[in-house]
C-alpha cells in the first residue's frame, strides 16, 4: 500500500497542477481577436424591410426632398445649399433635386473611423459593424436605492464617462446628461466637454447650446490633443447634431453650428429625431421615410461644404404613446423604427446610428430589462453601427442610471453576442469529438479538450448578473442584483 501511494502521489499532484494551470490561463485577459464579443461585429443577419420596402421607402423620400422641401435654412446654408444645386423656392423652402441627392451620396464618406484619444477604442464605422454607447440629454439622475429622481451635475457626467472606460461593452461616451448645476450655458458646454474627456480615452459626442460656444470648445479641445494639427489629425469627439426641426424644418442655430464644426475638423452626427405620430407620421414605414429624407438633406448639406466629411446618419425616430402622446423608447414599435433605419443606413452604403436600449421605466427593473434589450438586440442584429442611449436610460430619457449603465455592460455583452451569431467551421461540427465521447469515452463533454478550448472564447459570462442555484444563492445571502450593480460601480 505505501508503495502505491508513493507511485499515485506524483501522478495526482500532476493533475492537480494541469487542473491549475488551466484554470490560471482561463482566468487571464485573452487576447482581443479571441475575446467572445468586442466592439465592431458585424450584424446585418436582422432586415425588417424587405428590397421593395426599401426602395419604396428610399424614392418617398426622394420625392419628398424634391416636391417639400425643408424650410428656415439659416441665410449661410441657403447659400452652401442653392450654390451646390438645391432649389430655394417662393415660399421659402429649400428643395433638393434627386440627381444633386445621388451626386452627393456618390461623394459622402463612407469606411469612416470615430478616434479615441487611446488608438485601442477606435470605433471603425464600415459594412454592419455594431458598436454601443450612451447619448442623450437627462436632467435628472436616478437613484435606485431610494427610488427617488434628482438634478443631474457634472460629477454626474464625469462618474459615467469614469464608468464607461471601464465598460467593456459601452464602446463609446455620448454626452448622457445635462450638468444642471452649471448655469452658464457656455461654462455647461465647455465643462460637458472636458467631464467627457476627463472620464475616458474612449470616442466622446457631444452638443452646443449655442454656435458661439464652439471656438472656445475647440480651444479646448486642441488643448487637450496637443495641437490644433493633432486634432485634426485625430479628432476624438463628434458633435452630435440636431439641424432638424422635424417635420422638414432646419434648425437654424444647429445648422450654423454644424457649419462651424465640419469647418473645424469635427465628424458630425445628422441627428432627425422626429416622434412617431406627432412630429413624423405615424406609419413606422412613413416616420422613416421622413427621417432618411431629413437626413439625406444633411448629406447634401455636408458634402456641399466640404466632400467626403465624416459624417453619420443619424435617422432617430421615436415613437408616441398615441393614447397620451408621451414619448414611447421601449417599445417594439421603436425597436422596429430603429431596426427598420439602420437597414436604410445599409442599402445606401453609410455609417448610420440610431437609438436603442431606452427604457421608459423609471428604475433598473423587470420592465426596463425587456425594454432595454429587445430595441438592443434587434439593433445589433440589423448591423447599425453605432447604437446610441443603449445603457442607462429611463423614463424616456429623463432620467440617467449609473447603476443602469453597469448592468448594462452585462446585457449589452449578451446582445453582442447575438450579433456575433453562430460560427459553422469543420472544426465546430465535427463528430470526432462525439466519436471519442460517445464511443468509449466518459459519455459527457465536460472534460474534453475542446469544451476547455471554447469555453472562454465562445462563451460570455455576466459580471454581474447572477447564475447561482437557488441553494447556492440562499447560501451566499441571497445577494440582489442591484447590490451587485452598487459594489460593481
Amino acid at each position: 500500500m505505501d508503495t502505491d501511494l508513493d507511485i499515485c502521489a506524483p501522478a495526482r499532484a500532476r493533475r492537480s497542477g494541469g487542473r491549475a494551470a488551466r484554470v490560471a490561463e482561463r482566468a487571464a485577459p485573452l487576447a482581443e481577436a479571441l475575446r467572445p464579443v468586442r466592439a465592431g461585429l458585424p450584424g446585418g443577419q436582422y432586415t425588417p424591410l424587405t428590397e421593395a420596402g426599401v426602395a419604396r421607402i428610399h424614392a418617398a423620400a426622394l420625392d419628398a426632398l424634391e416636391e417639400i422641401g425643408l424650410a428656415n435654412a439659416p441665410r449661410s446654408g441657403v447659400e452652401i445649399l442653392t450654390g451646390a444645386g438645391a432649389v430655394q423656392g417662393a415660399d421659402g423652402r429649400i428643395r433638393f433635386p434627386r440627381a444633386l441627392v445621388e451626386d452627393m451620396l456618390a461623394i459622402a464618406a463612407r469606411d469612416i473611423t470615430l478616434f479615441g484619444r487611446d488608438a485601442r477604442f477606435d470605433l471603425h464605422l464600415t459594412g454592419t459593424n455594431v458598436h454601443y454607447g450612451t447619448a442623450g440629454a437627462a436632467v435628472h439622475i436616478v437613484d435606485p436605492v431610494t427610488n427617488t429622481y434628482r438634478d443631474s451635475t457634472a460629477q454626474d457626467l464625469y462618474d459615467a464617462a469614469r464608468l464607461v472606460q471601464n465598460l467593456d461593452n459601452v464602446h463609446f461616451f455620448q454626452r448622457a446628461m445635462v450638468c444642471r448645476d452649471v448655469i452658464d450655458n457656455f461654462d455647461m458646454d465647455v465643462n460637458t466637454l472636458y467631464a467627457c474627456c476627463a472620464g475616458t480615452q474612449k470616442h466622446v459626442g457631444t452638443s452646443f447650446s449655442d454656435p458661439s460656444h464652439v471656438a472656445g470648445c475647440f480651444d479646448l479641445l486642441h488643448m487637450i490633443a496637443g495641437s490644433e494639427a493633432a486634432w485634426r489629425a485625430r479628432p476624438f469627439v463628434s458633435n452630435s447634431n440636431c439641424f432638424v426641426v422635424p417635420p422638414m424644418k432646419f434648425a437654424e442655430e444647429s445648422c450654423i453650428t454644424m457649419e462651424h464644426c465640419v469647418r473645424a475638423g469635427m465628424p458630425v452626427l445628422l441627428l432627425s429625431a422626429g416622434q412617431a405620430g406627432a412630429t413624423s407620421p405615424a406609419p413606422i414605414a412613413a416616420s422613416i421615410v421622413q427621417a432618411v429624407a431629413e437626413c439625406l438633406a444633411g448629406v447634401v448639406y455636408v458634402n456641399a461644404m466640404r466632400p467626403g466629411h465624416p459624417a453619420i446618419f443619424g435617422t432617430w425616430p421615436f415613437v408616441s404613446d398615441l393614447r397620451t402622446g408621451a414619448m414611447s423608447g421601449g417599445s417594439a414599435e421603436q425597436a422596429l423604427l430603429t431596426a427598420g433605419c439602420a437597414q436604410m443606413h445599409r442599402f445606401y452604403g453609410l455609417p448610420g446610428g440610431a437609438a436603442a436600449g431606452i427604457a421608459d421605466s423609471k428604475l433598473p427593473d423587470m420592465q426596463a430589462g425587456w425594454e432595454q434589450a429587445i430595441s438592443n438586440v434587434l439593433a445589433g442584429l440589423s448591423g447599425l453601427n453605432m447604437v446610441y442611449e443603449a445603457v442607462g436610460m429611463h423614463a424616456s430619457l429623463l432620467g440617467f442610471c449609473l447603476e443602469s449603465l453597469v448592468l448594462g455592460d452585462d446585457m449589452l455583452g449578451q446582445t453582442m453576442r447575438c450579433v456575433r451569431g453562430i460560427d459553422v467551421t469543420d472544426d465546430s461540427t465535427s463528430i470526432e469529438v462525439m466519436r471519442d465521447v460517445c464511443l468509449g469515452g466518459p459519455g459527457h463533454y465536460l472534460g474534453s479538450d475542446q469544451t476547455l478550448r471554447l469555453m472562454q472564447t465562445e462563451y460570455i459570462y455576466p459580471a454581474v448578473g447572477n447564475r447561482m442555484s437557488p441553494k447556492e444563492w440562499v447560501e451566499a445571502g441571497r445577494p440582489l442584483l442591484l447590490d451587485g450593480a452598487i459594489a460593481r460601480k
